[in-house]
């Protein structure tokens, strides 16, 4: 019996990029893996992703390394499909690379260090159009400056010059590291070059917290972070730094509402789906964003206008094993709490297996996210930038409201919406929260 011939297995459709680095090989010579397991991860300007595999076997020749670049067809590995499950030639569509996320928010650039993990719509960057051409920087100088696109966004949010940034990466690229070492300044963080120039005047340099060693103190461990921690990490920074915070409490009377949910969520049990809060909160900030634009919108780059977004596509903050990931729910004002909740049921199922897509995480105009499932009684959200604006919620409790005649029980949801504070002034946030818990609080409202 002719013994079978091995099988190359080739970087599947990605989508427009190319030439992307590779930053993780999950494969050895001699793994026996099974099909949409995962062969490498990469990561772009805009996404991180994994390569799975489209055929069974046991690989015999791992044909890439961290630090390759590949594109669509680029072989990756061989593998002897005697030693797994029949061959399956061909990438199929569930073979597609699943981009990792996190939150907030996957957007054209999320972090400084650029993956898509958001969940509004972002700006198109500005600058070069392709992230390896060269093009000549604002210092007057003429020389080509190459950067990617969010290198290129995160040096302009720092007002640092290109050009007198020392380059480290392949053909004299300049790299997110090479960015925040020359903003850092000599004997900040990682050692700069010694050619490096000082820190930009105008408090741009943020000095790093000095290392200490813990173990000294007594035993410690050392945990690597979650991928999806460390792509959401540096966007949340980013926000946080950039964006001037305030955060607006009030409380929303949900018991008839909840009241009414409960029915529903019983009915909707034999059914194999749930009707959770989030729905109702879900068209009732639909209902408030209509009412009040300005919170559904963002800032241009120049900072000098707004976007006003006429759609309405909410992201929910989702609890996985590997952190806090942001899908989108896209026209969420023409969808029914029923219809929501179903939505809401197999989006969370996909977001804790790890089977979101870049689609499913951009777009986003306004963000809720919920906590009531967990407890709390107060936190502060930071915003999913460039959106403007952020719903937390906590758990309902149950307190005595006074009727006019006695103090009754009602039960009382605690709402918590963090702004920006160049767009929104604290007037038109406390508005908009209490169109907001009106609206919750009958959910006849929520059919108009």
């Amino acid at each position: 019996m002719t013994a079978p011939t091995a099988t190359q297995v080739d970087v599947p459709d990605i989508g427009d990029f190319t030439d992307v680095p590779i930053i993780e090989v999950h494969v050895a010579v001699g793994d026996v893996i099974e099909v949409n397991d995962p062969l490498v991860t990469l990561e772009s300007d805009k996404a991180t992703m994994d390569v799975p595999s489209s055929a069974a076997g046991r690989v015999t020749e791992v044909l890439v390394s961290p630090g390759d670049t590949v594109s669509q067809g680029t072989p990756v590995l061989r593998l002897d499909p005697a030693e797994g499950e029949p061959s399956q030639e061909g990438p199929r569509e569930s073979d597609a690379p699943v981009p990792r996320g996190a939150p907030a928010e996957a957007e054209t650039e999320v972090a400084a260090q650029e993956p898509d993990t958001e969940t509004g719509a972002r700006p198109a960057p500005t600058g070069s159009s392709s992230p390896s051409a060269p093009s000549s920087d604002g210092n007057g100088t003429g020389l080509p400056v190459h950067a990617g696109p969010s290198v290129r966004k995160l040096a302009r949010e720092f007002d640092v010059d290109l050009g007198k940034v020392p380059a480290s990466g392949p053909k004299g690229r300049i790299t997110k590291s090479d960015l925040l070492s020359y903003v850092r300044g000599p004997g900040e963080g990682a050692a700069a070059p010694a050619t490096a120039p000082a820190a930009p005047s105008g408090g741009a340099g943020i000095p790093e917290i000095p290392a200490q060693d813990f173990s000294k103190f007594g035993p410690v461990e050392t945990q690597p972070l979650s991928r999806i921690t460390k792509i959401s990490g540096p966007f949340l920074h980013r926000s946080w730094l950039n964006v001037p915070h305030v955060t607006h409490n009030d409380d929303a009377d949900i018991t008839d509402t909840d009241r009414f949910r409960k029915e529903l969520d019983t009915q909707a049990k034999p059914e194999g789906y749930r009707v959770t809060l989030l729905a109702f909160l879900m068209k009732a900030a639909v209902s408030a964003l209509k009412a009040y634009p300005t919170l559904n919108s963002s800032l241009t780059p120049e900072k000098d206008a707004l976007i006003i977004k006429r759609y309405y596509h909410l992201g929910v903050a989702v609890d996985t094993p590997g952190g806090l990931v942001v899908p989108v729910i896209r026209d969420v004002d023409r969808k029914g709490i029923v219809e929501l909740s179903k939505e809401l049921g197999e989006v969370s199922a996909r977001a804790r297996d790890g089977k979101l897509t870049a689609d499913d995480m951009s777009g986003g105009t306004f963000t809720i996210s919920s906590l009531g499932g967990i407890g709390g009684t107060a936190f502060t959200p930071i915003v999913n930038a460039p959106e403007v604006a952020i719903l937390g919620v906590v758990r309902s409790r149950v307190a005595p409201v006074w009727d006019g005649e006695a103090f009754v029980p009602r039960t009382l949801l605690p709402l918590c919406l963090s702004y920006d504070h160049r767009v929104v002034d604290g007037a038109l946030a406390a508005r908009f929260t209490r169109h907001l818990a009106h609206t919750l609080g009958d959910e006849r409202r929520l059919l108009l």
